[in-house]
């Protein structure tokens, strides 16, 4: 009670510091029990089941898991929110599923080839979308293959890689310097997702990630888990793509340099350097990429309630959460069903909990808000790339996204992770919430993961929105630090994309639900605000914010 007090006192301030005559009619908050932390169970017992095969996008569990959370909103009385007047936002994919004729061979200039096996040695997946691919090539050492002129950091040097393999490390410099790539803390330059994207705009036709776990915060049966089943991707547009996308063991990796008379950590310490040059090895590439295509169309599901304030209904604050996880592996014997339960049937769980405490809520918000959950996350955030590029509301007129992936069902938290939350306008409401919570927010735990670029806010962010996730921290009521950072680590290794991250009835969604209701409350605070929030000065996304507010 006197928390509810505490919050409908902070709310009503909230609302008395707006300027519009409208805004000064009384705040009422819901008094329903909001949200439920029994409603988020059964909605995850229900998604992580295994009648959904593991909700693998473009499968029969995924589209009957885009039913089940459609089904909810209607129940909920809310409005279909996608563009053609429905609750589904098409999304046209291609499945891209590498066989077993695939082949990798590393041929020296001299000496004997080393013949690669697929999924123990590397993984691969042909981007360019075509059933075959022949690759006959040298390989080019770049460093991290990292272009960033803020940093004065260029990988390539002028170096023409068309027609040629791109070797790299993933991940990004060395540096505790907050100034020099945000010191420990990993940027978009270090995800596997910009090497493809940066290599194949300089012309590579394949490129080799080296895996290392300390630089790629898991382990190799994450890289295979992840890529060796169908790969999805966006339907082929024009930007440039590789034939072969494509992981190596570390061991291999230093196979290949000892064949060129190279030695894979001094590779590693030149690569730490601002005047890294990259060079050919004496080694090239065969390989034969055969891939069996899967065109169809997955799907986004929105819903929408309404705004009450005629001048701001077309603004909106944006819920999200992704449904898809990795499906069945049909060659895995035993349990091979992925059933992402705490990824993401929680987050999924929690949206909808979200859906339906606004559906109950007195509180008719000036803003529309809008719900998300999207498809495609575990193919590199498809899903929340394509709403963000055809966004039923204009980029520019969505004052924020609080996003929910992965949350852990353990304990009441005493901690808040809001990473990214800092860089918006947004933050001192934040933090004024979480002390009102009487929640510590904890800086990211793993910054070196860049945990702010692999889920779907980012996708939102690289469109201007300002965005960020919502999570518990590492301190739970009962038990110190060092317990949850065992249970974090315990997950990461016996359950993160494995078909061991199943629902368990002994599971504890009591902080899921405050993670809910620390999200409804924000939502408030964003739907009242006088104006529309954005990101700091000098922030990376600042630019395509202000790009899609000069676009409208």
């Amino acid at each position: 009670m006197l928390l509810l007090l505490s919050l409908v006192t902070l709310l009503t301030a909230s609302l008395a510091a707006q300027k519009k005559p409208h805004t000064s009619a009384k705040l009422e908050i819901t008094t329903i029990d909001m949200p439920d932390p029994e409603k988020i169970r059964a909605h995850v017992k229900f998604l992580a089941s295994d009648l959904l095969e593991g909700r693998g996008t473009g499968q029969r569990g995924g589209d009957i898991a885009a039913e089940y959370i459609a089904t909810q909103f209607e129940l909920y009385g809310l409005k279909p929110g996608a563009e053609n007047g429905t609750y589904f936002q098409d999304v046209p994919m291609m499945g891209v599923k590498t066989l077993e004729a695939t082949s990798f061979k590393l041929v020296p200039a001299s000496g004997e080839a080393i013949t690669l096996k697929n999924l123990d040695d590397f993984v691969t997946n042909n981007e360019s979308q075509t059933e075959t691919a022949d690759i006959d090539a040298p390989i080019v050492f770049v460093g991290y293959g990292i272009t960033a002129p803020e940093y004065n950091w260029d990988d390539y040097k002028g170096v023409d890689l068309k027609g040629k393999v791109a070797l790299l490390f993933v991940n990004e410099p060395i540096s505790d310097d907050p100034n020099f790539f945000k010191g420990k803390a990993l940027t978009y330059y270090g995800r596997w997702t910009y090497k493809f994207e940066e290599t194949a705009r300089h012309g590579a036709v394949a490129t080799l990630i080296i895996h290392r776990t300390d630089l790629a915060s898991y382990g190799w049966q994450v890289v295979r888990n992840s890529m060796g089943t169908e790969r999805e991707h966006l339907r082929r547009d024009a930007s440039p793509k590789l034939q072969a996308a494509s992981w190596i063991q570390l061991d291999v990796a230093k196979q290949l340099a000892a064949m060129s008379g190279q030695d894979i950590d001094t590779m590693f310490q030149r690569a730490q350097s601002r005047d890294f040059k990259p060079f050919e090895l004496p080694v090239r590439l065969q390989a034969h990429v055969a891939s069996q295509l899967h065109p169809f169309v997955s799907r986004n599901v929105i819903a929408k309630l309404p705004g009450s304030d005629p001048q701001r209904a077309g603004q909106a604050v944006l819920y999200t959460a992704h449904y898809d996880h990795l499906g069945i592996n049909p060659n895995m014997s035993g349990d091979n069903i992925y059933n992402g339960a705490v990824d993401n049937a929680t987050g999924c769980g929690i949206l909808l909990e979200l859906a339906r405490t606004w559906s109950l809520s007195k509180l008719a918000p000036p803003r529309s808000i809008l719900f998300a959950a999207v498809t495609a996350e575990e193919q590199g955030l498809l899903g929340s790339e394509y709403l963000g590029k055809h966004s039923p509301i204009s980029p520019s007129k969505i004052t924020l996204d609080l996003n929910y992936d992965a949350l852990a069902p353990i304990g009441d938290p005493e901690e808040i992770e809001v990473s990214g939350a800092e860089r918006t306008t947004f933050y001192p409401r934040v933090e004024s919430m979480a002390k009102t919570f009487g929640l510590a927010i904890r800086p990211d735990s793993r910054p070196e993961a860049g945990h702010y670029y692999r889920s779907d806010h980012f996708s939102l962010a690289r469109v201007g929105i300002p965005s960020f996730s919502i999570s518990e921290g590492l301190k739970y009521k009962g038990h110190d630090v060092a317990w949850g950072e065992a249970q974090a680590q315990d997950y990461v290794d016996h359950r993160y994309h494995q078909p061991s991250d199943e629902y368990r009835p002994e599971m504890d969604f009591a902080g899921l639900a405050k993670m809910a209701r620390f999200g409804f409350l924000l939502g408030q605070q964003a739907a009242l605000a006088p104006a529309l929030q954005g990101w700091q000065p000098g922030d990376e996304f600042e630019a395509a914010r202000k790009r899609s507010a000069a676009g409208n």
